[in-house]
């Protein structure tokens, strides 16, 4: 029964709209109505400005690894992380869906009728519990994109499919990983997600009306 209330426990905690919540109490307004329609950082500041999206950044990565934080904690393995016995790996295995059901919550929130934000910055949250090497790596990635062409949905959508490659590489070339199966599978599961939620983002892209961040 744990496993399952901690799946629960990560999907709502990933469904706080902190950037909905921002936009609703400072102007009053439905975020979604602006812009791409998500509620995440990048959308909230074209709402409300640059510090409101500057918070709802923060909240969103912080909400983020407070889910994972708190997987690892019911799971004991925050103290035992560096063990690889079978018992160890298979509880790494539900803390990967956790920390997938974080990113479900974040973009399919049930509290605004499972529309919700693109899972950046949830994900960033994540991966730098799981993975901090991998999101290092993939930050380069966002801020050479972003920097090159002010693209901030091409940023994300290539930073995002860097994770599973990133986490390969530290774990071929730096140190291994314990629970290495795991942590790819909720990596890719999770970019495949943040993909999937900025499909909008690239049709805009590929017919070049996508905005620019400024």
């Amino acid at each position: 029964m744990k496993p399952a209330a901690v799946i629960v426990a990560t999907y709502l905690l990933g469904s706080i709209p902190f950037g909905y919540l921002i936009v609703r109490l400072t102007q009053g307004a439905d975020v979604r109505e602006t812009g791409s329609g998500g509620t995440g950082a990048t959308n909230v500041s074209r709402r409300a400005g640059k510090d409101a999206g500057i918070v709802t950044l923060l909240l969103d990565a912080l909400k983020g690894a407070a889910a994972v934080l708190f997987a690892l904690w019911v799971f004991g393995l925050l103290s035992n992380g560096a063990r690889s016995d079978s018992t160890t790996l298979e509880l790494y295995w539900w803390v990967a869906a956790a920390a997938v059901a974080t990113l479900v919550g974040h973009v399919f929130p049930v509290w605004l009728g499972f529309r919700g934000g693109k899972g950046v910055a949830t994900g960033v949250g994540v991966f730098l519990v799981l993975a901090p090497v991998a999101v290092a790596g993939a930050g380069v990635i966002f801020v050479l994109v972003v920097v090159s062409t002010r693209y901030v949905s091409l940023g994300s959508v290539l930073a995002a499919a860097a994770i599973p490659v990133m986490v390969w590489v530290q774990n071929e070339y730096l140190r291994p990983v314990v629970g290495m199966a795991a942590l790819m599978a909720a990596a890719a599961a999770s970019a495949l997600l943040i993909i999937l939620a900025h499909r909008g983002n690239i049709g805009r892209l590929v017919a070049g009306t996508e905005s620019k961040f400024r």
